[in-house]
């Protein structure tokens, strides 16, 4: 299948250069819509696995205590929603974020950096929170699961930040050229 003549010009350098960001946004958003569809066909399942990681280190990890591991289960259920909500979220805004950059007509270089920032940020994102909710019962702890992740979480987010106050950055400067013209 391929783009039509219309959509993706020979001369459109910005557009071409945002393609690898667009591809990353556009794959976070499937791994969010995944990760519902797997979420209402399989609840139970996942449930099941998580608590079967606590089990298996029940003496080790949580000194037998039953609340202790269910309060660490609720969390890692939670994280795994999160990582479903942050998909969806972030997936859109990079999308957008991303062609905003591409219309406000930025240098190639910068809109490929700033839509892989984006698109691989939101996407890295997404699957440390799944990550941190599958580690968790095994480690006794949502805290070290995170802390575990920080190699992923803190580059991911951060670029998404960055690329978000670029973004920005690029709107007040198309601003500041307009009101000097």
């Amino acid at each position: 299948m391929t783009a039509p003549d219309n959509l993706l010009r020979h001369d459109d350098e910005a557009l071409r250069a945002a393609l690898p960001g667009l591809l990353c946004a556009v794959a976070t958003l499937l791994f969010g819509y995944g990760m519902g569809v797997v979420f209402g066909l399989n609840e139970d399942l996942i449930k099941s696995r998580l608590a079967d990681a606590a089990a298996a280190v029940s003496a080790t990890v949580y000194n037998d205590d039953p609340a202790a591991a269910k309060a660490v289960l609720d969390k890692s259920w939670a994280y795994m929603q999160r990582a479903h909500l942050h998909a969806g979220g972030l997936g859109a805004a990079a999308l957008g974020l991303t062609l905003l950059v591409v219309m406000l007509g930025t240098r190639a270089m910068w809109t490929r950096l700033i839509s892989l920032g984006l698109g691989a940020g939101a996407l890295g994102y997404s699957v440390f929170w799944l990550l941190a909710g599958f580690r968790a019962p095994s480690l006794g702890s949502t805290g070290a699961a995170k802390e575990s992740l920080a190699w992923l979480a803190i580059p991911s987010s951060g670029a998404v930040v960055i690329g978000t106050v670029a973004t920005a950055a690029l709107i007040m400067m198309a601003l500041a050229r307009r009101k000097t013209r």
